[in-house]
């Protein structure tokens, strides 16, 4: 089995990847201040930041918090909450 490779040689590797994607949101911030109203009480944006605050945590799984963060709580009826026809 190979070994890994080395924190360096990723960084060497996706550091210009890991740039474009954070100056696409720095870009995306940009255009929600120079828009027309208030977002602030938005959940959305509650979530945006709750993301932002696990991708500044030095803990693992930084990428399964924030799909939490996003994902809806499992919910036992949720084909019923939906409309489903119920399994057979």
């Amino acid at each position: 089995m190979p070994s890994p490779m080395s924190a360096l040689a990723i960084l060497d590797r996706e550091f210009l990847e890991i740039r474009a994607k954070l100056l696409e949101v720095a870009a995306s911030f940009d255009r929600l201040d120079r828009g027309e109203g208030s977002i602030e009480s938005d959940q959305r944006m509650s979530c945006i930041k709750e993301a932002l605050e696990v991708l500044q945590d030095d803990k693992p799984d930084r990428a399964e918090q924030i799909q939490l963060i996003f994902s809806r709580q499992y919910d036992d009826d949720w084909q019923k909450n939906f409309g489903l026809p119920a399994p057979k």
